[in-house]
């Protein structure tokens, strides 16, 4: 039995979507630690773990795109080098949560 990794990445996109988000663009609540640590790493696990798909290898350097980010954690346990800092964005800013 093999898993259809990109029929559950649109699964996930399409729930995603239908978020909503405060952003704060001038403070990110998360960051890189040390970029030559992600340069050294293999696997890269932060690229697939994180549900949201926050951070993404390109151009040879890893981004992190915190305005979709579903403030979950996972990404603290997905890093094997504790190489990503993460924290509450500020006050007011992240994801809006509907009640009801």
């Amino acid at each position: 039995m093999s898993i259809d990794t990109e029929k559950i990445r649109a699964g996930i996109e399409k729930e995603l979507y239908v978020n909503k988000y405060n952003v704060d663009e001038h403070q990110s609540h998360l960051r890189v630690k040390d970029p030559e640590v992600c340069n050294k790493c293999e696997d890269k696990p932060c690229t697939y773990l994180c549900p949201a798909g926050v951070y993404v290898w390109e151009s040879g350097q890893l981004t992190v795109q915190y305005s979709g980010c579903l403030e979950c954690g996972s990404c603290r346990f997905a890093c094997p080098h504790d190489n990503l800092e993460w924290g509450y964005p500020r006050g007011g800013f992240g994801m809006v949560l509907k009640m009801g």
